[in-house]
């Protein structure tokens, strides 16, 4: 094939639309179609609100995640516990800035954001357990990430490719989740290690 050949089929292709695309002027016509649904398009293709019960869920178990680290980071004293505190700390902020991004997402598919005190308990996948201990603490706190984990890999699959936006942002909060667990292990075997000495 000629280098002129070459260069007149690589211009039609650059010209031709893609396959994958929509016609442009249907896609104009269909952002102005329904237009109060937002950010959701009529090519959503997850159960939205099978979805945003989902968040919830999620939303609750962030919440009692924050609440228990920042119990844990008041509560938390003796010798050791300024090192354990920072990270208690800063898990919690983690925690909060998952919380906020659920939210978002719940109200960008068009739902509320549950933030009633009474029912975070119960839909919460992990617990509300105080520790009694700097190693209580830490403990418990490693066995909710570990909840967590399993919690948001699970609703990853649930999700799977109907709903990319949320299925990125609980990938993006497992990956902090398995973080902290990473980091309460860390520092679980340090204080176990101190415990045989």
């Amino acid at each position: 094939m000629s280098r002129k050949t070459r260069s007149a089929e690589a211009s039609k292709r650059a010209e031709a639309p893609s396959t994958f695309l929509s016609d442009v002027t249907e896609l104009r016509r269909r952002a102005r179609r329904e237009i109060e649904e937002g950010a959701v398009t009529p090519g959503y293709r997850g159960d939205r609100d099978a979805i945003v019960k989902l968040l919830n869920v999620a939303l609750a178990t962030e919440i009692v995640c924050v609440l228990r680290y920042k119990r844990h980071y008041y509560m938390a004293d003796g010798i050791h516990a300024d090192p354990v505190k920072a990270e208690f700390l800063e898990h919690a902020t983690e925690e909060q800035a998952h919380a906020d991004r659920l939210c978002e997402r719940i109200r960008q598919l068009g739902g509320e954001p549950d933030l009633n005190p009474s029912g975070l308990l119960s839909k919460s996948h992990t617990e509300y357990q105080e520790g009694e201990t700097l190693v209580d603490m830490i403990r418990e706190d490693l066995v909710a990430e570990r909840i967590a984990i399993e919690s948001y890999k699970e609703m990853i699959d649930f999700v799977g490719k109907d709903d990319p936006t949320t299925r990125r942002l609980f990938e993006w909060i497992l990956g902090q989740e398995e973080e902290h667990a990473d980091d309460m292990a860390d520092l679980l075997k340090s204080f176990n290690g101190e415990k045989k000495a």
